[in-house]
């Protein structure tokens, strides 16, 4: 009845920055940072953890002699997250 719920996922932070980049598509370091109210240097993890997992794509690059780290969602990201959503909803459809 319950399905599994994908552990990278399963974490506030991971699942705010893919839940982000899956309306954006792509999206600057700092407006993760901003808008997930999360510390730097957390942040930076969790992006290596989605990275690892293939859900997202980092390009580092500079921008007018700055720092520039772009995300993106990969497909495999995408379908891990619907996954996650599907998945979810067992549970809340448990008892139907």
């Amino acid at each position: 009845m319950f399905k599994e719920l994908d552990p990278i996922l399963h974490t506030p932070l991971r699942l705010a920055i893919v839940s982000l980049l899956i309306s954006v598509k792509e999206a600057e370091f700092t407006f993760i940072k901003e808008k997930t109210n999360a510390t730097a240097g957390n942040l930076s993890v969790q992006i290596s953890k989605l990275k690892e997992a293939g859900y997202i794509d980092v390009v580092k690059q500079f921008r007018d002699n700055y720092p520039q780290t772009i995300c993106k969602i990969t497909p495999e990201g995408v379908r891990a997250f619907e996954t996650y959503v599907k998945n979810l909803q067992s549970y809340l459809n448990a008892g139907n």
